[in-house]
C-alpha cells in the first residue's frame, strides 16, 4: 500500500491493476476501505486508484478546515505525482461526490468520465452548516463517537442492519479509526462548499448518477433532478439500499458501473 508525496502532504493510495484509470473518492468520515468490493471487481479491467483523502485513513493532515476545492486540488496533485496525464474516470460518494464536482469545475481537462453516487449538488442550508460546526467542536472534545451515533441510523436501507450487520460494523469501525481533527476539518469544509448546481450544465463528459432507493441523506428524487442538469448523464436507482450503496449492494452497484463503462468507452 504505497504512499504518494504531494506538496505539503503524504497521501496513502491503493493503486492496483492496469489500463484506464478509475479513481474512487470515499465519503465522510470514511477511508479507502469503503471501496473494497469495487477494488476487487475493477482491478482486473482498470487501473484502480483509491486515495485516503487528506487526514483520513492513513493520510496525513494538520488542517483545521479542508474545503472541497482543497480536496480536489489534492486529487489533481496526486494524479500528477503518479504521472497520470490521461483523463480519468472519477467516482465519488457523498463527500467524495462534492469533491468530484469540484474537480470537474477546476480540472475539466483531467476528467474523462464522472460517477456521482449518493451525493448532492446543493450547498448546506444555514441550519445544516451551523450543525456541522457544532458537531466539529464536539468531535474535537469527545472524539468521533457522538458523530457516529448521529450518522449511523441514517446511512443504510431498512434491511441492511438486519441482514448485513457486517456492513454496518465495517462502516462504524472505519469511522472510529479516523482522527477527530480530520473529521472536524472536513465538516467545516463541507459547511462552506458552494452550490454546484449552476455548474452541472458545464460537465461535458459522460456522467453516471447512482442513488440508493432509501437514501435519506441524498434522496433519489433530488439526485434525479440534478442528473437531468448534466448534458450527457444517466441515472440509476439501486433498490433496497440507503446512502452507502457501493457497500450495501456491491454486486448491483458494480454491474451498473461496469455496464455504463462499457457503453461509454
Amino acid at each position: 500500500m504505497p504512499y504518494i508525496e504531494i506538496p505539503g502532504l503524504r497521501l496513502h493510495v491503493i493503486d492496483e491493476g492496469d489500463h484506464d484509470p478509475l479513481v474512487f473518492l470515499h465519503g465522510f468520515p470514511l477511508s479507502h476501505e469503503m471501496w473494497d468490493a469495487q477494488r476487487r471487481e475493477f482491478r482486473n479491467t482498470h487501473r484502480v486508484i483509491i486515495p485516503d483523502l487528506r487526514g483520513f485513513g492513513r493520510s496525513t493532515s494538520q488542517d483545521d478546515m479542508v474545503t472541497m476545492d482543497q480536496f480536489a486540488d489534492d486529487v489533481a496533485a496526486l494524479l500528477a505525482a503518479m504521472d497520470l496525464s490521461q483523463p480519468v474516470t472519477l467516482c465519488g460518494l457523498s463527500m467524495g461526490g462534492y469533491i468530484a464536482m469540484a474537480f470537474a469545475r477546476r480540472y475539466p481537462q483531467r476528467l474523462g468520465r464522472l460517477i456521482l453516487t449518493d451525493t448532492k449538488s446543493l450547498p448546506d442550508t444555514p441550519e445544516t452548516a451551523a450543525n456541522r460546526e457544532r458537531m466539529a467542536n464536539l468531535v474535537l472534545k469527545e472524539g468521533p463517537t457522538p458523530l457516529i451515533a448521529t450518522m449511523m441510523p441514517r446511512l443504510f436501507g431498512p434491511q441492511t442492519n438486519e441482514k448485513q450487520p457486517y456492513v454496518t460494523d465495517a462502516v462504524r469501525n472505519v469511522m472510529l479509526a479516523n482522527s477527530s481533527r480530520a473529521i472536524a476539518a472536513a465538516q467545516r469544509g463541507m459547511a462552506v462548499r458552494p452550490d454546484s448546481t449552476p455548474s452541472l450544465k458545464d460537465i461535458t463528459v459522460p456522467t453516471l448518477v447512482i442513488s440508493g432507493e432509501y437514501d435519506a441523506i441524498s434522496p433519489p428524487d433530488e439526485m434525479r433532478t440534478f442528473a437531468a442538469e448534466i448534458p450527457h448523464s444517466e441515472f440509476a436507482l439501486i433498490p433496497g439500499v440507503g446512502h452507502m450503496t457501493p457497500m450495501e449492494a456491491p454486486q448491483e452497484f458494480n454491474a451498473a458501473v461496469r455496464d455504463w463503462l462499457q457503453r461509454t468507452a
